[in-house]
C-alpha cells in the first residue's frame, strides 16, 4: 500500500496535499526560539525554515466517500491534482466534513463560484458556524464570504454538532480553542481506531513543547488545555492519528521518548 494511504479497520485513509511551502517557524510561534525548534532531527533547514503542509484527507467509511477539509487554494495550491493523482473523483464525494473554518481548511469549496465536489453535502461545526458568521469576525474574514456563505446560498451545508456520527464508524468530538468550534473526529471500525486531530497541534514540536499556540489560536489559553488533554490521551492509549499540518503523510502517534513526548511517523 503507498505510503499516503492506511486503513483502519474497514475505514481507508487517503492522505492529500494542497502544498507545503516553507517559512520561519517563528511567524506562527513568535514566542518561541530557533534554537528549540532546532532539537527536532530534519525539521529546520538551512534557512531556519521549516515545511508547513496543508494536509486534507479522504475518507473511505461506510460506502461513503468523505473528504476532510479542502485546503487554501493559494495560487500554487496542489490539491485538485493531488486528488486525480490518487484516484479520488470529485463527483463520487459524497460529504465534505469541515474541522473548522479557517482559511487553509475552507479554500477548494469553489472556484469561480462553482463547488468543487458537485454532488456533496457539506457539514459544518454549528459552534465554529456561529463563531465566524458574527457580523464583527465575517467583515474580516474573506475566506467566509468566498468560501463558505456561498455554500449556503446553494442549500449545500448541513450543521453538526458535537458528537455528530458522521458514519457508523465516525464520529466528531468537540476540541475547542483554535476555533470555538473546533472538532477533530474519532474512528472505530473493526476494533481498531484512530483519531482525526484537525489543529489541536500544528507541529510535530508540539508533542513535546505542548503549551505552544499558534498565532491563529482564536482562544490560546483553551487551545492549549484543550491540546494537552487530547495528547495525554493519544499518547496513553497509543493512538494512531492524522494531523493535517504534519509531515507527509500526516500518519502517526505520540509516543513518549527517553525524555519528552515525541511524534513517531508511520
Amino acid at each position: 500500500m503507498p505510503d499516503h494511504q492506511i486503513k483502519v479497520g474497514n475505514v481507508e485513509f487517503i492522505s492529500l496535499s494542497d502544498g507545503a511551502p516553507s517559512r520561519s517557524p517563528l511567524m506562527p510561534f513568535p514566542d518561541t526560539a530557533i534554537e528549540q525548534w532546532k532539537e527536532f532531527a530534519g525539521l529546520v533547514d538551512e534557512q531556519d525554515q521549516v515545511r508547513t503542509r496543508y494536509g486534507t484527507l479522504a475518507v473511505r467509511s461506510s460506502g461513503k466517500l468523505i473528504i476532510i477539509d479542502t485546503g487554501l487554494q493559494a495560487e500554487d495550491g496542489t490539491l485538485m491534482d493531488d486528488m486525480s493523482q490518487k484516484g479520488i473523483d470529485r463527483d463520487e464525494v459524497d460529504l465534505v466534513v469541515f474541522t473548522h473554518l479557517h482559511p487553509d481548511h475552507v479554500g477548494w469549496n469553489l472556484t469561480n463560484g462553482r463547488p468543487n465536489f458537485p454532488n456533496a453535502r457539506y457539514v459544518i461545526p454549528q459552534k465554529d458556524w456561529d463563531y465566524w458568521i458574527k457580523p464583527e469576525v465575517v467583515a474580516q474574514a474573506e475566506h467566509i464570504t468566498n468560501q463558505v456563505l456561498p455554500l449556503q446560498e446553494l442549500g449545500l451545508i448541513d450543521f453538526m454538532q458535537d458528537d455528530h456520527k458522521i458514519t457508523d464508524e465516525l464520529t466528531t468530538v468537540w476540541t475547542p480553542g483554535h476555533t470555538p468550534g473546533h472538532v477533530s473526529i474519532i474512528v472505530a471500525s473493526d476494533g481498531e481506531r484512530a483519531y482525526i486531530l484537525g489543529d489541536v497541534a500544528h507541529s510535530v514540536a508540539q508533542a513535546h513543547y505542548t503549551d505552544w499556540s499558534p498565532i491563529f489560536d482564536v482562544d490560546p489559553a483553551l487551545s492549549r488545555q484543550t491540546r494537552h488533554s487530547v495528547l495525554d490521551q493519544l499518547e496513553a492509549e497509543g493512538t494512531l492519528v492524522s494531523a493535517g499540518h504534519f509531515p507527509h503523510p500526516g500518519f502517526g502517534r505520540f509516543v513518549r521518548g527517553e525524555t519528552r513526548r515525541v511524534w513517531q511517523g508511520i
